[in-house]
């Protein structure tokens, strides 16, 4: 019939009935929405119309945990799925400093500490992205879920690229330019944790979405999470500030305040970003109290959220250990 209604129109129909009847979605209609969507039984003019309404009412923990749900469901794992300890995502890019966070990375991958981090690049210009920078530092980039799970098994670090997890929400991130505006899926994308790590940290930059990302996590049962407002919105400490750090550990809510380790300033800019400091930093060559303090400060929360230490004095001496003990003459292998 020519005037049958599209069965994806009932769920752009919840979202935007109106001030006084539109509604949110319950997560079982958010995690059926989005498999609709992953599996290609939507029109494109539906699928802007329900990224920009969700994107004007901003996602509710239930929706995104519903979304979460359907992505995960579509990813095909490998049989020789990897220990993971830690699951790290990359969505935004750094554009004031460089991207420290990878050489807290590295500092934790050198201790045992086995780590996946997932993302993206390219959907905002002026930004310097993990992928970028990855070769200067030896840290493997991998093209599918089984060549991330043979890296970590080697050097206890993969990269893998949103495209390799899921070619379809990599295609609607790279709306943004189209549509003007970023989507729920960097909300989503964040949340993946393919290989079910017990431990998920999450860097945003808007402070609203805390709660969301803390309850998300909760709703889906996520063993160990913590979130902060991050360099850019990266997993990255900006060390001149306290760092509100909200928590789920075994499915209670927490939030602690983690203090500024250079004291409060104004953050500096980097107007070269010249990714070879990173190696010079490593290597010491280059002591930059800025960058030495981002990459500690950041090392010291997933050191907590892992459950290797309980405070943050402790996790803060524990994460200067390891790097005044680091191996310098190897990059990006295990120590």
């Amino acid at each position: 019939m020519a005037n049958e209604e599209h069965p994806f129109a009932a769920y752009v129909r919840i979202l935007a009935r109106g001030k006084t009847k539109s509604r949110p979605f319950t997560e079982e209609e958010a995690e059926a929405a989005m498999g609709m969507i992953l599996a290609g039984d939507v029109r494109p003019e539906q699928l802007g119309a329900f990224l920009m309404l969700l994107r004007f009412k901003e996602e509710t923990p239930e929706e995104i945990a519903g979304f979460v749900r359907a992505a995960r469901a579509a990813i095909k794992t490998p049989d020789n799925m990897p220990k993971v300890d830690l699951d790290w995502s990359s969505y935004a890019g750094k554009r004031r400093q460089l991207p420290w966070f990878l050489l807290s990375v590295l500092l934790l991958s050198q201790n045992g500490i086995r780590i996946l981090m997932h993302g993206t690049e390219g959907h905002t210009p002026g930004r310097v992205y993990t992928r970028d920078v990855l070769d200067a530092l030896d840290l493997p980039v991998t093209s599918s879920l089984a060549d991330a799970a043979s890296a970590i098994e080697t050097s206890n670090f993969a990269y893998l690229p949103l495209e390799a997890i899921s070619p379809q929400l990599k295609k609607i991130i790279d709306l943004k330019s189209v549509l003007g505006l970023r989507s729920p899926v960097h909300t989503i994308a964040r949340l993946l944790n393919p290989f079910n790590a017990p431990c998920v940290l999450q860097g945003i930059f808007h402070r609203g979405f805390m709660e969301t990302h803390q309850r998300a996590a909760q709703l889906l049962g996520q063993p160990h999470m913590a979130v902060f407002r991050g360099d850019g919105g990266e997993i990255e400490c900006r060390p001149n500030k306290p760092t509100d750090v909200w928590t789920v550990h075994d499915g209670q809510l927490g939030a602690s305040t983690w203090p500024a380790l250079l004291g409060e300033s104004r953050q500096p800019l980097d107007e070269d970003m010249n990714v070879t400091r990173l190696i010079d930093v490593w290597r010491g060559t280059d002591n930059d109290d800025y960058a030495r303090a981002a990459i500690i400060g950041t090392a010291a929360i997933a050191l907590e959220t892992l459950g290797r230490v309980t405070q943050a004095d402790d996790a803060i001496k524990e994460a200067q250990s390891m790097w005044h003990e680091r191996d310098t003459s190897r990059l990006g292998k295990a120590a």
